[in-house]
This record gives structure tokens, sequence and C-alpha cells, in this order.
């Protein structure tokens, strides 16, 4: 797949390197960019240290009267109330690795008018348009931990959910009845798992079979603090083998003020996926100019900037079958991400008025009774919700059917199928996309979502050799009356495989990425991002231009 968008790297290059000041030091920063803004009073922040360098930082902090408000030792980090003014000695600090804004953290949707003349998708609709009728996988005994608002415990739900924490009242993993007084995660939670209890079997989810954890790290208007999350994600980590877990959902995220390499909301990904986790991640909804209209390249939120997440767009799809009229929703994050210029998205998914199942005493459905969903013969409350949060749970939906899949076939000698690791799930899903005509790479990755695709590459699949192989399978999936091509591309980082064999993309993946990849190293950007400001607003045919953006309306 070739990106037409060279001209956007090279504005975002020259927006940061002007923004560089004169005769800074060639020394590399610690502050990140939201920390360096802070010149006077207190702020929370996320401290990297050195292995062995915890118990003398804390301390220090200590010694100066500071608060340390977490520990997270999964990423040698410890969360703490600081002075601004006793920055400057943590930047000097050889034990300090980096330090962090512990930034609030947003769900991803976002408002689309009710007046639309869009089609709404309801998961009846939703299932074929992704193509997981035909696939036969139901995600049965997939495990995915959905880290978010929390789950709403419902009829549609109930019989899904494993287990449940609540991580908003000090940070740490409080076991407990389900709740979500926002309403959001029950959607994401729906829309990859509903067993449709409710509504005669209508509104079943993606992976109607797969369980589900809720891990609550967003409280009741939607916002969160990133150590939350990053303890969140330490605890499904480590609890990986006792809970089962095979997916992380992260339908949320914040402004990217810092290298991946230092980030700790995406060291916390990146530590989940190395564990054997697929995580999935929204873009963000920070696609367009509010006031222009144009869309915009570098919206990437973190931690969709994480290398190794599956980081998901969103799709209008005007609720047909067919991907000919499919369309990037113009909110939906395009790439590249900031600092590191990673090719983001991977993929896009539906996420444009999906109807799901809420919590109708939650504040999104109380609040915008517009987005309600009323229908015969279906219990319970639905809403119709907008963003790259959506699309993420289609995508966690599609990779519990593929891991289904991988889990239940068996090879013509009656062994079973080699596990894939997230690796290789990735490939898989980055493969089987098919690519949208109207859309460049930074706005799709490698295309729209292909549940019947990636099962049927999934089963093709030989793993009884070193290297494995694919039977003879067609690289074209049939979505109503059209056939549309798989991209065989894979795209990792800044580097773009193209036109690749099955079993070369997906046996590649599964060896050698997450070992041998040194990510980002070949792309050198600025040192003085600042969010808002540095947005590369502008279209294919014309120079971009920087503009701001107002944070609540993006988000």
């Amino acid at each position: 797949m070739k990106c037409p968008c060279r001209r956007f790297l090279a504005a975002a290059v020259i927006l940061a390197g002007t923004a560089v000041p004169a005769g800074a030091s060639d020394k590399k920063p610690k502050l990140d960019q939201a920390v360096t803004q802070n010149v006077a009073g207190s702020l929370d922040v996320i401290i990297r240290v050195v292995p062995g360098g915890h118990d003398v930082v804390r301390a220090k902090l200590a010694a100066k009267g500071h608060t340390v408000t977490g520990e997270h030792a999964s990423i040698n980090a410890l969360s703490a109330t600081v002075d601004a003014r006793d920055l400057a000695d943590l930047d000097r600090d050889p034990l300090v690795v980096s330090v962090s804004l512990n930034a609030v953290v947003h769900a991803h949707q976002t408002v689309a008018s009710p007046a639309s003349p869009d089609a709404i998708v309801t998961l009846d609709m939703l299932r074929p348009i992704v193509g997981s009728t035909e696939t036969g996988a139901t995600g049965q005994g997939v495990v995915v931990a959905v880290i978010d608002s929390g789950i709403q415990e419902r009829p549609d739900l109930h019989s899904q959910i494993k287990a449940f924490y609540d991580f908003t009242v000090d940070g740490t993993a409080k076991p407990g009845k389900p709740t979500d007084p926002y309403g959001h995660g029950t959607h994401i939670a729906a829309t990859i798992a509903s067993t449709g209890q409710e509504n005669a079997l209508r509104f079943r989810g993606l992976a109607s079979g797969a369980q589900l954890i809720g891990l609550r790290v967003l409280d009741g208007s939607g916002n969160g603090k990133t150590s939350n999350v990053i303890n969140a994600l330490a605890f499904a980590t480590a609890n990986k083998a006792a809970l089962g877990v095979d997916i992380i959902n992260l339908s949320l995220g914040h402004p990217i003020y810092e290298s991946a390499a230092t980030d700790p909301l995406v060291q916390a990904v990146e530590a989940a996926v190395h564990a054997g986790i697929v995580v999935v991640v929204s873009a963000g909804n920070f696609g367009i100019n509010p006031d222009t209209g144009l869309p915009g390249y570098g919206g990437i939120t973190s931690p969709g900037n994480a290398p190794s997440a599956i980081t998901v767009g969103a799709v209008n799809t005007s609720g047909t079958l067919s991907r000919s009229d499919d369309v990037v929703a113009p909110y939906s994050s395009r790439g590249p991400s900031w600092v590191d210029g990673f090719a983001k998205p991977d993929v896009v998914a539906p996420g444009h008025r999906i109807v799901a199942d809420t919590n109708g005493g939650g504040y999104l459905y109380k609040q915008h009774s517009t987005w309600q969903y009323k229908t015969a013969g279906a219990a319970g409350a639905y809403e119709r919700l907008s963003g790259s949060s959506m699309s993420a749970a289609v995508v966690s939906g599609v990779t519990a059917l593929v891991l289904d899949a991988n889990r239940t076939a068996v090879e013509p000698d009656g062994t079973r199928m080699a596990p894939l690791n997230p690796y290789a799930v990735k490939a898989i899903l980055q493969y089987t996309a098919t690519p949208l005509s109207d859309a460049d790479p930074l706005a799709q990755g490698t295309g729209e979502i292909n549940a019947a695709g990636a099962v049927a590459l999934t089963r093709a699949l030989d793993t009884r050799t070193a290297s494995w192989t694919v039977s003879s399978l067609p690289t074209s999936t049939m979505f109503g009356t059209e056939t549309d091509l798989w991209s065989t591309n894979i795209v990792w980082g800044t580097m773009a495989l193209q036109n690749l064999t099955p079993d070369g993309a997906v046996s590649g993946a599964n060896i050698v990425w997450g070992t041998n990849i040194v990510w980002g190293t070949n792309i050198v950007w600025g040192t003085n991002i600042v969010w808002g400001t540095n947005i590369v607003w502008g279209t294919s045919d014309n120079a971009a231009t920087a503009t701001s953006c107002d944070m609540e309306v993006c988000f």
C-alpha cells in the first residue's frame, strides 16, 4: 500500500522542529510536554525510574513532603503529587527515567447529530456488515477485559460477566457488583458479547460466546486518571492466567505528550501485549477541524500510539452490506502519531451510530435523550453512540472470533493448531482488511475490518512446520453483492510491508515482530510538541497548516 501522505509527515516535522527553542540542549528531555508547561503550583505526575531506583526516589519525594499516590511496579513507576519548582530536580536525577502528567483520560464517544441522515446500525445489522455471521465462530471461551466506565449487570450481559473490579476509588482493584454510572462501558461490552436475551436474540454482540471482565477506571462523567488505567492494565496482565484474559479493550485515551518509549500508559499496554494479551485501542475522535471541517492529521491519542496495540479508527457504513459506500468518519483520528511518527491507525471498523445496550440510569442515557433507541420486542435500554470507541469494540469482538477459530481448528493430522500470539493476530486483521477507495493509509490503516476473511485465514493456517504455511484460499470476501479484495499489507510502526503472501504475513509476525523490531528509531521529530497547537490540518492536495482545538469538543 503506497502512502500518499509524505507531505503531512514533512509538515509535521517542520512544525515540531520550529517549536524547539534556539540553542536547546541535545539532552533527551525527561519531562513530557504537559509537565513542562506547569511552572507553578502542584501537579499529579507519573515518575518512571531505573531498575532498583524506586525506594531512593520515593524517599526523596517523602523528604520534600510530596505524596506518593500510587505504585506501578509493572513499568517501574510511581504516581505522586509534586511541586512545579521541584521538577528540575527530577529532571536531573539519574534514577528518574521520565516524568509524565497523570493526565485525565476520556471515553472516545463523540457527538453525532440526531438529525443526521446517516443510518443507525443495530447489532443485528452490524454482524453481517463486518462478516461475522459467516464465520461459525462465537468467541466461546475467549475472555475480554473491558477497561472503561464499568459494565451494567443486565440480562444481555449477566451470564457473560466473569469478574468485575473497580479502580476509581483509590486506584486499586476492588471486586464488587458490576456497575456503570456513565453507560459507555456497557455499550462497549454489549457490542462485543451481548447474548441478546432481552431482545429475542436480535441484538447479539459480535462474539456472543465470549466472557467479559469489567475493569472500571472512568467515573460517572466518562473521565479517569491515567494511573488508574495503568493499574487496570497491570492487574489484567498479572492475572492473565488466573482470569484467562485474552483481549483488552481500551476505548479511551489522552493527548500524546511524549514519545511512546517513555509514555507510561503506552508502556503498560506494551507490557500487556508482551505477556500475550491482544490489546485493542481506539484511535481517538480528533480527525476534523470543528471550525473549517477539514480533516486533521496527527490526532491519534495515547495509548493509540502504542506500537504493539491494534489501533482502530471509525467508519461510517451507511448501514449497508456493501463497502463501496463506506467512508472513514470525519471525526476519526488520523495518523501519524506525534513525536514518533508511527503510521496509525492499524485498521478501521464500523463506529458510526452503533446501537447497543447501555445503562438506562446512566449519565449518557439520561443526558442525551435523542441518542436513545427504542424498539418493539426489546426490553432494557439501548443507545446509539458514535466514535472510535465503538470501532475498538467491534475489533475486540472480531479478535475473539479469530482466537476462537484458532483454538478450535484441527490440522489435517488431527493435531491442534498452534496458538496465535498478539502479533500474529494483528497481522491477520491487517492483512484481511479491505481498503476503502477514498481514504489514505493515515486515515484507514490497511482498511476496514473483515471478520469473515480473518477467520478464514486463521483456519487455513498450518502451524505444524517451523515456518507456518497457509492452504489455498481466495484473498477477497463478498459483502452483499460486492467482492472486496484484502489489503495483503501490514503496517508496523514506521514500516509498511506490501503485497505479502498469507503465510509470509502471519508466520513472519508470529516469529519476528515484538522481539526483533526497534520501533521508530528511523524517525526523529521535534521535542517540544504542544498538543492542540501543532495538529496538522488539511487535505491530500493542499499544504498543511496548524490550528488549535478545544479538547472538550474533540473528545
